[in-house]
Parts: structure tokens; C-alpha cells; sequence
């Protein structure tokens, strides 16, 4: 089949980029023939996928996201694929990968209501209607049961279209079975780091801090006892701008225990020499990287806005703020977190999760579900002529 993929930008270090690289992959194994239209794209070009650059710009993002629409809607019309595949809400699409929350559902709970009258607001309201709303064909791959029940919510009647995929963790993250290599993990990136024994490295994976929690995390580390606080080494690796965290870890007294690594090739190596993964996030689909964490030992703090929290309850791999989020809250759970003699337990319990739980064949089932649904409707479509045909 020709399919077309969707995504605003790609870059390496994003969740929803590497889901993308995934499927794209899992497709070209299958023999499709693909072609990803995008606005930007730094990093590796896959062979074998022609990579259209689609010029758009304006001064705001709602203005861009509709030139850009605009735009691949002629592509399109030329190209005619046989399945159009978005990593984007926008109209047009065959197939939706829910990358991203349910907007309806935080512009009701983190807005005020003169939001709903902003041009920001009626663009990605009725970008995701198109997708989700009663007249629309397109049918969604759901990464989490908190998904569901928004997009649900929001949307009467889209549930026959809904699909939910497993995770699609990366097989690396998973903690070797060799005898000290978890030992050997930390020394190593102490050493690298010039960290003392007893300092205590608190980490944070994600591109795009100000959604991930970044601020909620500085606070929590500057709110923990003296001697504890002393202690803590706070690593945050992912792609962003960190000047203004740079300055309010400066403003809480923190700077010097801070470091903004940027988006890294080395991830695993962090997960297993960390001592705590903090990930307060203010909203989240998935959250790959609480299973990244668990799967390779390393216990977790996070939120349950994020859409893979639920995980880390049922693998009692560490603990989930209720919502609505209150920082004293995550400051306490924090301290207990890092002072906790359970955190071998949660270490433990993680690890054999990630033994007995299927959190890896999101490529597959998703490109299982692509083919299915284009080959379904291809057939309905050949029905349909073949009737006025006759």
C-alpha cells in the first residue's frame, strides 16, 4: 500500500517522534511504500521514505498548523495514498495515532472559560472535532485507558473508532540480568559525573519541560530537608530551552545541583545508574518513559495526569500524586521516595513487571490495526462501486 504520514516536526529525542520512527519502520519492513509529509525534520533520514518538506509559516502556531493542512490537502489530492496516517489531529486522516491529550479535556480543567473564545482555542477544537466529533470517518490508535474515557467523554459516539495499543518500549531499557551491572551502572555514572557515593541522583527524561513538570520538580528538590536536599543531583536529559528552569532553580538556591543534559543517544545508561525517576507531569497521553524507568529498576514518582501512571501502580514500581496536583504533595512523596527502604522493593517489582507484561509490540499491533482498517475500507469502497456500477 502507499500511506502517508503526518507530523508537524520529527526530531530524535520526542515521544511521539520515536512512535513515529517506530510504526514507520514497522511499515516499511511490511513492504508499504511511505511518504512523510512535515514542516521540519532534524536527524536520521530512513531509507527507503520519502521525506517531503512542506514549506508553511505564520505568526502564530494555530495560523501555521492551518497553512500547513492547506497545503498537504493538495498534496494529498495529488499523491491519492491509500491511507493517510497523522501523528497530528487535523482533517483528512484515515488514521489517527493519539499522541497527544485530549485538548477538550484540558482546556476545560487548565483554562478559564474567555479561552473558548480565542481563535487558539476554536482551531484545535475543531481540529481534534475532525477527528473525534460525529461526522468524522477517522478511526484513533489510543495509547492509554485515560484517553479513552476523555476522548469519550468529549466526544459522544467515537468509540467504535477508538483502538487501544500496547506500549512500545524499547527493549534496551530493560535491566540486564548480569550479576552487578545495576552497581556498575551508578559507579560509572558517577564517576563521569564527579558524584560522591552517598549523593542521591534524581532524573528526569522528556522534551518540552514546561508540560513534563520541570518547574514541580525544582520546587519538590528545593523543599526537601537540608540534608537531604545536599544530597540530590538532579540530571534532566530531553530537548528544550532551559533558560527559564535555569533561573528558577538559581532563584530556589538549586543551581549548582541542576544540570540540563539536552536530548542524549545514552538514555538506558541513566535509567540504571539514576536512584529516581521524577516525572510530575502536568499532562501526558502516555508517558513512555515511567515504563522505561520501571522496566529497567529505577522506581518512580510521577502524576496521574500522565496517560502510563496506572502502570506504576500495578507494578508497585513506586508512586502517583492523585489529581488535583498539590506540590506538598509531590514534596513529600519525594522525601519519602528517596529516604524510603522500599526502594529495592519497588526496584524489584519493576523489573519483573517488565518480565511478565507485554510493553513492547506497539509497532506491530498498530500497524496491524492500519492495514486492517485500509483494507476494510478499500473493500467497502469496491462494494460500493461495483453496486452503482450494476
Amino acid at each position: 500500500m502507499t500511506l502517508a504520514f503526518l507530523i508537524y516536526s520529527y526530531f530524535p529525542y520526542g515521544g511521539q517522534q520515536r512512535d513515529f520512527m517506530r510504526v514507520l519502520r514497522e511499515c516499511l519492513q511490511r513492504g508499504h511504500q511511505l511518504t512523510v509529509y512535515t514542516m521540519k525534520w532534524q536527524g536520521e533520514r530512513p531509507e527507503g521514505v520519502n521525506i517531503v518538506i512542506v514549506p508553511a509559516s505564520a505568526w502564530t502556531r494555530h495560523r501555521l498548523y492551518q497553512r500547513f493542512t492547506a497545503e498537504v490537502a493538495t498534496l494529498l489530492e495529488q499523491q491519492a495514498p491509500d491511507g493517510v496516517i497523522g501523528f497530528i489531529k487535523m482533517p483528512g486522516l484515515d488514521v489517527y495515532y493519539a499522541a497527544d491529550p485530549c485538548f477538550a479535556e484540558r482546556a476545560l480543567q487548565d483554562r478559564g472559560i474567555y479561552y473558548r473564545f480565542t481563535p487558539r482555542y476554536r482551531h484545535f477544537r475543531a481540529y481534534e472535532e475532525a477527528v473525534f466529533g460525529a461526522g468524522s470517518h477517522t478511526h484513533a490508535l489510543l495509547l492509554s485507558p485515560l484517553q479513552r474515557q476523555q476522548f469519550a467523554r468529549h466526544y459522544p459516539g467515537c468509540e467504535p473508532r477508538l483502538h487501544d495499543i500496547p506500549p512500545g518500549i524499547a527493549r534496551d531499557r530493560q535491566a540486564p540480568v548480569e550479576a552487578g551491572f545495576r552497581e556498575s551502572a551508578r559507579e560509572g555514572l558517577r564517576e563521569e559525573f564527579g558524584l560522591g557515593e552517598q549523593d542521591l541522583v534524581v532524573l528526569q527524561i522528556g522534551s518540552g519541560f514546561v508540560v513534563k513538570g520541570v518547574d514541580r520538580s525544582l520546587r519538590a528538590i528545593a523543599a526537601l530537608p537540608a540534608a537531604v536536599r545536599e544530597r540530590v543531583r538532579y540530571f534532566i536529559v530531553g530537548q528544550d530551552k532551559p533558560a527559564r528552569f535555569e533561573r528558577l532553580a538559581a532563584q530556589l538556591g538549586i543551581a549548582s545541583q541542576c544540570r540540563f543534559l539536552g536530548g542524549r543517544d545514552d538514555v538506558p545508561r541513566f535509567l540504571f545508574g539514576s536512584d529516581l525517576l521524577l516525572h510530575p507531569a502536568y499532562s501526558e497521553s502516555a508517558g513512555y518513559v515511567l515504563l522505561e524507568a520501571t522496566i529497567a529498576g529505577l522506581p518512580v514518582l510521577t502524576t496521574d495526569t500522565c496517560g502510563y501512571a496506572f502502570h506504576i501502580t500495578r507494578a508497585g514500581s513506586g508512586e502517583v500524586c492523585a489529581s488535583p496536583f498539590r506540590q506538598e504533595d509531590l514534596n513529600a512523596r519525594l522525601l519519602r521516595m528517596l529516604t524510603s527502604a522500599e526502594r529495592d522493593s519497588w526496584r524489584r517489582n519493576g523489573i519483573q513487571y517488565g518480565q511478565s507484561e507485554d510493553l513492547y509490540s506497539m509497532p506491530e499491533t498498530a500497524v496491524d490495526i492500519i492495514e486492517s482498517l485500509l483494507v476494510s475500507r478499500r473493500a467497502a469502497k469496491a462494494g460500493a462501486s461495483a453496486g452503482r456500477s450494476a
